[in-house]
């Protein structure tokens, strides 16, 4: 049986205070292999620097959430950059819009949205894309600053198959997670239906969004089991054929040897 990639996790969240270690310990026994974790703010970046340093099967990615851009500083954008040169760095991310919260206002959004864009540009690694309630906003900003040769994910997927469209157009895969088992799911199961199987990756955005039966209760990567499920029943495919694929597909997107 193939192993499961999460490529997206936030294990640096205090949810895992109690029992990080012994939880991630576990994770390869239970088919878990890689996982990156992704930075969200200045803070997190930094708990998941010394992640990635303590454990050989996760992997980083650096960047600052839209929702916490709002005392960001050009000074923060060059330590990024330290970041992103950590050999087992493998994005920048997660970054984008969050026109969900609102905060801070979009235009301070943007602007450190379209720094960070710049900085995977120059660095030349893959983008993980936040967009909440913002499509629009985001395919404009990503066609503008010639994301498509960047490249990256689309994260937490969550608008419809018209929209999954304009991003696999531009070269983007689309990760699904734990949203995919609920039952009022309609709009990603159709798009989830649609997107090409070599174009779909799987994450978890632990401690967040736990599939069903565990959905409310802390998520972790040794949940992924049941979004393959979903995935095999909607796509009317294998367990394993999903599996291969999206083990595939991440090091694909993150450009990693081991595929």
């Amino acid at each position: 049986m193939t192993d499961i990639f999460d490529t997206h996790a936030h294990y640096d969240d205090e949810a895992f205070d109690g029992d990080r270690e012994a939880l991630l310990a576990s994770l390869p026994q239970h088919g878990i292999a890689r996982v990156v974790n992704v930075g969200a703010s200045v803070a997190s970046c930094k708990k998941t620097l010394e992640l990635m340093d303590r454990y050989d099967y996760i992997y980083g990615a650096h960047g600052i959430h839209p929702n916490e851009t709002a005392d960001l500083t050009q000074g923060d954008i060059d330590w990024l950059k330290e970041c992103c040169s950590h050999e087992k760095c493998v994005a920048v991310g997660e970054i984008g819009l969050d026109y969900y919260w609102d905060e801070p206002d979009r235009e301070t959004q943007k602007k450190w949205f379209e720094a960070q864009l710049n900085l995977a540009g120059q660095i030349g690694k893959p983008v993980i894309i936040h967009s909440r309630e913002a499509a629009r906003d985001t395919a404009d900003i990503l066609k503008a600053q010639h994301a498509a040769e960047i490249g990256g994910v689309i994260h937490c997927f969550s608008y419809t198959k018209e929209m999954a469209r304009m991003f696999l157009d531009m070269g983007f895969f689309i990760g699904v997670g734990g949203v995919l088992t609920f039952k009022n799911a309609k709009k990603l199961k159709e798009a989830v239906k649609y997107i090409p199987m070599d174009r779909i990756v799987l994450e978890t955005d632990c401690p967040y969004l736990a599939p069903e039966p565990n959905r409310g209760k802390r998520n972790s990567s040794l949940y992924l089991p049941y979004v393959v499920s979903a995935m095999a029943q909607i796509k009317g495919l294998d367990e394993e054929e999903i599996r291969k694929a999206a083990w595939e597909n991440a090091h694909r997107l993150y450009r990693m040897a081991g595929a």
